[in-house]
């Protein structure tokens, strides 16, 4: 009868081993299967790709027509007026400040060119730019960082002027502050 009662205690102690067991088996093979399918996404989407395939002629006809437009189109540059204006800021503190300063803007496409040279977008972006430079002291201004971020605030707002036109750069052929 001990005998029995041990078998049944043993009984009742492999039971919930066996289903942790499986439990674990299960999760293994769930896992194993995520990391294989996460693998193969991988393989596929980098080591998997082929870059598609050029022949020479058609690499020499891209080519001819890329240096064809180069040599068409040049850079398309505009070149504004001189700019002179009062900086902003304490008069108790700082002396009155004035900027002097020549932009040249470089322009993505003919269409833009053509957009900016119009008189009327001509007259809002020389607007847009004085305002600009007008609310700027000359703390704003001194370093390379506030002259770069100068550039990038008339890019911006110019581009935000323009319909079909991008301004692609700014260019300071003129700084001078006194």
């Amino acid at each position: 009868m001990a005998e029995k009662k041990e078998e049944h205690k043993d009984e009742k102690k492999k039971k919930p081993l066996n289903l942790v067991l499986i439990g674990q088996v299960t999760f293994s093979i769930i896992n194993l299967s995520v990391i294989g399918y996460g693998a193969y996404l991988v393989y596929a989407s980098t080591l998997g790709w082929r870059a598609p395939e050029i022949t020479e002629a058609q690499l020499s006809e891209q080519k001819e027509k890329e240096s064809k437009d180069e040599n068409q189109m040049g850079p398309l540059v505009y070149t504004m007026d001189k700019f002179t204006v009062n900086l902003s800021g304490d008069p108790l503190k700082d002396p009155k400040r004035t900027i002097q300063l020549e932009v040249n803007l470089e322009m993505l496409n003919k269409e833009g060119f053509e957009e900016v040279i119009n008189n009327d977008n001509r007259a809002k972006a020389r607007d847009k730019i004085i305002q600009l430079l007008g609310n700027k002291t000359f703390p704003d201004v001194e370093t390379i960082q506030g002259k770069l971020f100068l550039k990038d605030q008339i890019a911006t707002e110019l581009n935000s002027l323009l319909d079909k036109g991008v301004v692609k750069d700014v260019y300071f052929t003129s700084f001078v502050v006194q």
